[in-house]
């Protein structure tokens, strides 16, 4: 029997899965989940206990591809939805943590903002550090923050809001939002550097890289159609 090549956890949640090989495991990360550690179980939401429980219990999605081991390799926002990877041992998630931790992996994101941006692409290299009075939340700050750099194309410009990709060359929380809202644009629906709206219009479309263990091109896609679709009906309102 083949391989299922989506994952329905136990809330029917469906989690497509986009590329596996023998050191990872590629996933279309739901909006509305976060990457957490297994050991925290303060909430349903936790997309990497949720996955490790199901793998445990010996769901067909695992037990097919004989898993006994799962771990992301990196993190996206809760509300953030898009491309994820997964290490299927410890020597994948270290030697891809390594890659990660070197700016050897591509990834571009496509946002909706409020307001039209001047420049059609631009770079921004403002500084980040943890806003100390405010839970998670992250702020500019050029004298103690650390090295943060996003690469933004506008794609698309609509009445009062544009579609941007960005391209994060640092991987620093929070980024992508952070210099969008610095820029006076924030991402439409994103409540904590913006304002409240609909669901956080921010999605993780693409990774690449080279393989360290065979040695060639990688390149993941998230669909995206369902999500320009939405983009689409955004640039179309006039935002007041």
């Amino acid at each position: 029997m083949a391989k299922p090549s989506r994952i329905e956890l136990p809330d029917g949640t469906q989690v497509d899965i986009l590329y596996e090989d023998r050191s990872v495991l590629a996933i279309d990360k739901p909006p509305g989940w976060m990457l957490a550690p297994v050991s925290w179980d303060k909430t349903s939401r936790n997309l990497h206990r949720a996955l490790m429980l199901s793998m445990q219990a010996g769901e067909f999605w695992a037990r097919s591809r004989n898993l006994r081991y799962i771990r992301f390799i990196h993190r996206l926002d809760a509300d953030t939805s898009g491309v994820v990877l997964l290490a299927r041992n410890p020597g994948a998630l270290s030697v891809m943590s390594q890659l990660f931790e070197t700016r050897r992996v591509g990834k571009k994101y496509l946002a909706v903002v409020r307001g039209i941006p001047a420049q059609t692409s631009w770079t921004c290299r403002l500084k980040l550090a943890l806003e100390l009075d405010s839970t998670g939340r992250m702020r500019v700050d050029e004298r103690h923050g650390r090295e943060a750099e996003t690469a933004f194309v506008v794609l698309q410009k609509g009445q009062g809001s544009a579609l941007i990709e960005a391209a994060p060359v640092t991987g620093r929380t929070h980024q992508i939002r952070v210099h969008l809202a610095a820029a006076g644009h924030p991402i439409l629906g994103d409540v904590m550097y913006g304002e409240k709206g609909p669901p956080l219009a921010l999605r993780a479309v693409e990774i690449s890289y080279i393989d360290p263990f065979q040695k060639r091109p990688v390149r993941i896609l998230a669909p995206k159609e369902e999500f320009l679709r939405r983009a689409k009906q955004h640039l179309a309102q006039t935002t007041k």
